[in-house]
């Protein structure tokens, strides 16, 4: 969220086989902005560090949002577990 460009993330955990889970965020740009997902996980590894760093970075056009506009996390792991 440090970042100009992004406009509002969610980090989630996701299964991997390896480490049980495996921190993903999933970004939403403001509008005619742009950054690379390598470019913020290089951003989020300076600040936070390797350990909280999230092993993927995902660039959404949209977040899910319930009728008050708060990020709807449920919906984004259900996507991504379903499309993954």
């Amino acid at each position: 969220m440090a970042c100009e460009a992004v406009q509002d993330c969610a980090v989630i955990g996701l299964p991997h086989e390896k480490w049980g889970e495996q921190i993903t965020a999933v970004v939403q740009l403001h509008t005619g902005k742009t950054v690379s997902a390598h470019e913020l996980r290089t951003a989020v590894k300076e600040r936070l560090g390797s350990i909280k760093t999230p092993k993927e970075i995902l660039l959404w056009p949209d977040l899910p949002r319930s009728k008050i506009g708060k990020v709807l996390k449920t919906e984004i792991r259900k996507a991504l577990l379903d499309n993954g």
